[in-house]
């Protein structure tokens, strides 16, 4: 054991702390925002407490990717932490916290270590867009993973007993993770057939891993918003890479200045990726309703506990 590989431990352990912490002072702060606003907050130490659990946690990479499903929560309270986007609201009886985490395995793992750090989901679920690897899928259909493999092929496995719903537009298989945007037909068929991967994204892998060292339970559900044959313009990376609003917009005027025919482009995009969101989040509404809840106090109304997607762990 070298005294780099403590060093890196150290500062890792140090790293997930300071994010924690930056979202349990978010959420006081958001918490201390609605209490002034109610009026003063009774008994002391209100303002202090941390975050109540929540049933589901859900990641997602971008807001275009999570918009339609928050849409679905009753009493969004939002939040910021370092570099993401925290909304908690109520779905089904079940409290919901989801994560905009930004695009890429690193970002997608400081937000799970702040999500279960901060709010202790029952479940985590990494949710999103992904690219189809596979010539059956189409824009539209969804991955519900029972393997997760990253580029170097290293294996996550998902105690998922589910089946494919043909009828639901739903395929359970292998998901890949890479650690770049996958533009091309060609580079989508060669990474299928290396890597046996029904799609692939570039966060799921490092929200599983998470799950996998705090022991919480996980899910990865993805809807195709392209598929092996569709072409994504190389502008495209520029765009995922900003971390906000404004940088998003700044990237498409340039886009737009460099190359005016990228107008149709992007409006094309936008349309799929709003028809991508809404499938999506119709879905995970499907599923969140049928994921066990979390226990409540014998003073709570808790609602009857359904069984998991396939009896999901």
């Amino acid at each position: 054991m070298s005294l780099g590989w403590v060093l890196r431990q150290w500062l890792q352990q140090q790293a997930r702390a300071g994010v924690r912490n930056a979202v349990s002072q978010a959420a006081q702060a958001g918490r201390a925002g609605q209490a002034n606003q109610a009026g003063p907050a009774s008994g002391d130490g209100a303002a202090d407490s941390p975050p109540p659990p929540c049933d589901v946690g859900l990641v997602f990479a971008l807001p275009q990717e999570s918009g339609a499903f928050v849409d679905l929560l009753s009493g969004v309270v939002t939040t910021k932490g370092r570099g993401f986007t925290v909304r908690s609201g109520v779905l089904a009886d079940r409290q919901i916290v989801v994560v905009e985490a930004g695009a890429g395995r690193e970002a997608a793992a400081r937000g799970t270590h702040a999500l279960i750090g901060g709010h202790r989901p029952l479940w985590v679920i990494s949710a999103g867009f992904a690219g189809g690897l596979h010539a059956d899928l189409q824009r539209g259909d969804f991955v519900l993973a029972d393997e997760i493999d990253d580029i170097s092929g290293r294996r996550l496995s998902i105690d998922l007993k589910a089946e494919p719903d043909p009828r639901a537009r739903v395929r359970v298989g292998r998901l890949l993770t890479v650690d770049q945007l996958v533009r091309g037909g060609d580079e989508k068929q060669a990474l299928g057939e290396k890597h046996g991967a029904l799609a692939v994204d570039m966060e799921s892998w490092a929200v599983g891993d998470v799950c996998r060292q705090d022991k919480v339970r996980f899910l990865a559900v993805r809807v195709i918003s392209d598929s092996i044959v569709d072409e994504l313009p190389e502008e495209l990376d520029s765009l995922i890479s900003q971390k906000t609003t404004a940088g998003r917009l700044g990237a498409a005027a340039g886009i737009i200045f460099r190359r005016p025919s990228s107008v149709k482009d992007m409006w094309r995009l936008k349309e799929q990726a709003m028809e991508s969101a809404d499938r999506l989040a119709g879905y995970l509404r499907q599923i969140t309703e049928r994921l066990p809840p979390r226990e409540r106090p014998p003073t709570e109304v808790a609602p009857a506990p359904n069984a998991a997607p396939g009896g999901a762990p």
